[in-house]
């Protein structure tokens, strides 16, 4: 057995001590912050809100919260509310019992029961329709919920995340969230930066991700080069921490036999587009006279889904990932702007 360095050991330790650490890598101020209230709220029943663009690690803070906490070892059920459809979510969440609609065959324990003791994950829930946020909204007061179809009620002892990429206060204001809701599941927040507030983070998550793609692969352990990692920090990844690691996979994967990963295995777009892509000031200069805000809107809008259309070969599916969108949010948008579009 090789010996344990003094690293190593402390290392070791510190994971003990909090089994969630591995699950959120940095040590910016950002993500030390992160890190704070999960070590704080963690133990706690509190209600959580995770926010944060997408790809920036939310459901990770949400997994943290739970190794964090006395529920440790029960179970994490999540549930994404963007990706089932409207008419089967409720059946999803509060379970159904037999003949309760037409193809309930036999009872169903929904996902709040499969979460007894534990920690129920919410993802994407700005896209819960409103109907269903007043029916969370009464489970997260009474602490009881009905399963489709019967009248028992059933007790729960469930902890509830949620996360989210949209602006809630935006979704309120536009009739499209509750903000009862939004008050009863934002009792604490946490909010994730995006990897371009974090750039001295950015080695060690490539670095993690190249061992962990190694070691899927069963491939010798690579290294990416400093003049690598100081093209990666200068990347203003719009696809956060989800997009480092895809480009960290695909470099291991189109770098054969070689060892160490040079800035040719990044192919990224050069740091002005990175910047544009991700602006720290207005895209938009209003002059002196003003202008049509409404018209100058979707003359931007228009313009950010013809790019990811013509990105995507006009695969809708594709354009709405891309974009962090529902399909059916992106067909609207489009006939909204222009019924005459080659992408109706």
């Amino acid at each position: 057995m090789d010996e344990l360095t003094t690293l190593d050991l402390g290392r070791l330790a510190s994971v003990l001590d909090d089994p969630w650490k591995p699950l959120l890598i940095g040590e910016s101020p950002e993500m030390r912050r992160v890190g704070h209230l999960i070590r704080m709220v963690g133990p706690r029943r509190a209600t959580v809100l995770i926010t944060g663009e997408t790809g920036t690690g939310k459901e990770m803070a949400a997994r943290a919260l739970h190794l964090a906490g006395p529920r440790r070892r029960a179970p994490l059920v999540a549930v994404n509310c963007s990706a089932l459809p409207e008419n089967l979510l409720e059946a999803e969440l509060f379970g159904h019992v037999r003949g309760a609609f037409t193809g309930a065959f036999q009872n169903r324990v929904g996902r709040f029961e499969q979460a007894q003791g534990g920690t129920l994950f919410l993802d994407e829930i700005a896209d819960l329709p409103l109907e269903l946020q007043a029916k969370l909204l009464r489970v997260l007061q009474e602490r009881e919920m009905q399963r489709l179809g019967s009248s028992e009620t059933v007790r729960l002892d469930v902890r509830v995340i949620a996360a989210t990429n949209r602006h809630l206060a935006q979704e309120i204001e536009q009739g499209r969230f509750r903000e009862d809701l939004y008050y009863r599941l934002n009792v604490v927040p946490i909010p994730m930066p995006p990897l371009r507030q974090r750039r001295p983070d950015i080695p060690l998550l490539a670095a993690h991700f190249v061992e962990k793609v190694c070691r899927l692969e069963e491939m010798p352990l690579k290294t990416i080069s400093p003049e690598a990692l100081d093209r990666l920090g200068e990347y203003g990844w719009p696809g956060n921490v989800r997009q480092l690691e895809n480009a960290v996979e695909m470099a291991v994967a189109l770098s054969g036999n070689r060892l160490l990963l040079g800035p040719s295995d990044f192919p990224l777009p050069a740091p002005g587009h990175a910047r544009a892509a991700n602006p720290e000031g207005p895209v938009v200069a209003v002059p002196d006279n003003g202008l049509d805000f409404e018209q100058t809107l979707a003359v931007i809008e228009r313009s950010i889904l013809e790019q990811a259309l013509r990105k995507t070969g006009g695969n809708k599916k594709a354009a709405a990932e891309m974009l962090g969108l529902k399909r059916t949010t992106l067909s609207a948008k489009i006939r909204s702007l222009d019924s005459g579009s080659p992408w109706n």
